[in-house]
Order: structure tokens, then sequence, then C-alpha cells
């Protein structure tokens, strides 16, 4: 089992097939039978996560795990304590309130130039926060910002629970072995739904036992 570590550029889709529109990840990679964990939306950038193994692909991509995924978020105007403190303690959307993330403000990091770059205009000030959740609601990071009054102008993923892309430039990518930790939970998780499935055979057996006796 491996684990590939992409910088996802901006524009690019994450799934293999063809699009009308926009790049797909067959671009970059050539390995076979590589599957996103997870997803990163075309107009965000930075780690996405591909795995050759079903289970590590739930264990890096279903909300219940909690994987912690890091982004920075160039956000329109100079954000306030106000809204970072309104971040962390979680943002009502749509579809319910968030979970409780980490957020502060940062410098503006030593990124690639984004192409195309970010709209500029000057009477308006952008700045920078690092935002930390553990959830994974559509597009959640930009609607999270925008109900605190500051837009989202540009989203970087920096890392995914252990892993970084540190050192990938944007296309780059590279191949690391599975960690132990890891595969240690995706185990967990096939033994625990074999013994449920185990529970509701015996479960179904003796109502179909119980049946025949009342006969």
């Amino acid at each position: 089992m491996s684990l590939i570590l992409l910088n996802k550029p901006y524009g690019v889709i994450s799934q293999f097939s063809e699009h009308e529109k926009h790049i797909a990840l067959s671009h970059y990679i050539k390995e076979k039978n590589f599957y996103p964990a997870g997803r990163l939306d075309h107009d965000s950038e930075g780690l996405l996560i591909l795995t050759d193994e079903g289970q590590i692909q739930h264990c890096l991509s279903h909300p219940k795990h909690k994987q912690a995924k890091t982004y920075w978020v160039q956000v329109d105007g100079e954000i306030t304590d106000l809204a970072l403190a309104e971040l962390e303690k979680g943002v009502m959307l749509k579809d319910g309130l968030t979970l409780p993330a980490k957020a502060k403000k940062i410098t503006e990091p030593a990124l690639w130039p984004r192409d195309p770059p970010v709209r500029y205009r000057a009477e308006i000030p952008t700045s920078w926060c690092e935002l930390t959740i553990t959830e994974g609601k559509n597009r959640q990071v930009r609607r999270m910002t925008a109900a605190v009054g500051f837009p989202t102008l540009r989203l970087v993923r920096v890392s995914i629970g252990e892993f970084t892309i540190d050192g990938l430039l944007p296309g780059e990518w590279r191949k690391i072995p599975t960690p132990q930790t890891l595969k240690d939970q995706a185990d967990a998780i096939k033994l625990l739904g074999t013994s449920r499935h185990r529970r509701s055979h015996h479960s179904s057996r003796g109502k179909v036992s119980s049946r025949r006796r009342k006969r």
C-alpha cells in the first residue's frame, strides 16, 4: 500500500476522467489504481492525497475519522480577532453549525504565484489566516470565511493529518509508503465491519429460528 501526495494546482479537478472545462489528475499522475482520498475544489490549491487501498481512502476522507486539514486562506479585508474567534467557535451555515476549528492570522506565506492571479484592488486590503478543520462540508472554508464577513480570495491546503505539501511545487507529487498508524486504523475498521456483519447475521438467524418455533 502506498500514498501519493500531490500539490494540486489551481483549476485542476480531483478526478482522473477528462472534463470539458478543467484539467484532470491524469495530466499529472500516470500511476494506475490510485484514487483521491477526499477532494479539493478546482479553484483551490494544495495537498491532495491519493491511495491504492479502499479502507485507507475511507480513513483519510470520512469526516468521522477527523483528519485535521489545515489551510492558508487569503481573504478580502483585514481579518479581525472577532472573526477569528467566530471561526474557532463554529459558524452557522445552511447545512448546520461547523465544528470548532483552529484559526489565527498569519503573515503572507511564501507561495508560488497563482495562475490566474488573485484580483488586485488598491482600495481594499487583503490578509491571510490559517484555518484547521476536522470535517468536510462542501466548500466549507470559503463559506465559513464569508459567513464572518471576509470572503476567500485564495485557498491553499497545506496539510492533512501528518501529511504536508512541503517541498512540492504545483503539479509535483511524491509516493510514500502508507504509515503503519494508518494501516492499523484501516484494519480496525475492517474488523469492526466484520464484527457487525456477524452480529447482524446471527441476529437474522435467530429471528428465523424463532418464527419456525412459533409455527
